[in-house]
This record gives structure tokens, C-alpha cells and sequence, in this order.
């Protein structure tokens, strides 16, 4: 084989092998939940973007706020328009790394329990979250995620108005489900 083609061949094999590593969604579901005496308030999401590269566990998520859907509509304008700001802060992001789980892991059928660690970026902030869960592979080939965390929406610049302060969690528990296929 000559020089040039043995470069392309081997070029070719390597983003082969790197693809076969990689998995992503475009329906995962995140919600969030907020409860007080007075009042559950409940969102799901169910068109979270994600990708995961299992050959370094680097895992990345977006989720466009308006995506959020409520029960009572009501709740929704207010999250979108007074909240979250969703028109200028349309989406938010996770960056992240998992741990507890590996490459060679996922080529067996099985989950584990893992932690999920990185940076969360929304209104506009970014802080550190750390998230615990389990991962595996389903028999049918996609890799299953799924995980909860606590946010404070004060972390974030979300001012919560006096006259509801009391109808909304000071610390709101955030659920991710995941189910990536091969890239």
C-alpha cells in the first residue's frame, strides 16, 4: 500500500473506532420538581440533546427552556417569561465527565452506578453540579442514563417574586433520563 493511502486508511480507522464510541439522544427527558406546603410545581422536558463519548466518559447536555412543559399554563408563561427569562437565556447546558463506569463497561449488557460531575450553564451563570445515577448498556445496543440533582434557583440569578416565594421549592430536585444510541 502506498504512503498516501495507507494515511487515509488509517485516518479511517481511527474516526471509525472513535465514532463506534460516541452515543447521543435527541429525546431525553429532564424534569424538575418543586414542592412546598403549598403548592407541587412539576416540568418535563422531553427534547434534551445529549452526547456521550465513552471512550473518555465526556458527556454534554442541552435542553432549550421553552421545551419545559406544566401542567397548569400558567406556570409555564410565568417560568418562561419571568423566571427563566427564556428569550434571552434560551437554553442551558451541562458539560461533565462520568465516573464509576468505563468504556470496556459498556460493551457488556448491565448498569452501574455512577457520578456525574461538570458545569451547568443557565440564566446566564455557570456553576459546578455533581449528579449520581447509573449507567449501562440495554440489550438493544443504547446506553441508559439516569440521574437527579438539586438546584437552588437563587445559584442562578432567578429571582423568585415575594408574592409566590413561598409557593416554590428553595431548592428544586432536577431528574435526567437518557436512553443514546450509537453515533
Amino acid at each position: 500500500m502506498n504512503r498516501p493511502l495507507s494515511l487515509v486508511a488509517a485516518l479511517l480507522l481511527t474516526t471509525a473506532a472513535s465514532a463506534q464510541e460516541r452515543y447521543a439522544t435527541r429525546t431525553g427527558h429532564i424534569s424538575f420538581q418543586s414542592e412546598t406546603p403549598l403548592e407541587r410545581i412539576e416540568a418535563h422536558n422531553h427534547k434534551a440533546t445529549s452526547v456521550l463519548d465513552a471512550s473518555t466518559m465526556a458527556f454534554e447536555m442541552a435542553v432549550l427552556m421553552k421545551g419545559f412543559e406544566f401542567e397548569k399554563a400558567l406556570m409555564q408563561e410565568h417560568f418562561n417569561e419571568n423566571y427563566v427569562e427564556s428569550d434571552k437565556y434560551p437554553k442551558a447546558t451541562f458539560k461533565g465527565k462520568v465516573s464509576g463506569i468505563t468504556a470496556e463497561d459498556l460493551k457488556q449488557v448491565g448498569s452501574k452506578e455512577v457520578t456525574v460531575e461538570g458545569e451547568l450553564t443557565m440564566h446566564g451563570v455557570t456553576k459546578p453540579v455533581k449528579a449520581t445515577g447509573t449507567m449501562g448498556l440495554e440489550a438493544g445496543g443504547t446506553i441508559r442514563a439516569r440521574g437527579s440533582f438539586i438546584i437552588k434557583p437563587e445559584d442562578y440569578n432567578i429571582t423568585i417574586p415575594g408574592m409566590v416565594r413561598d409557593n416554590i421549592a428553595k431548592e428544586i430536585a432536577v431528574t435526567v433520563q437518557v436512553d443514546l444510541a450509537r453515533l
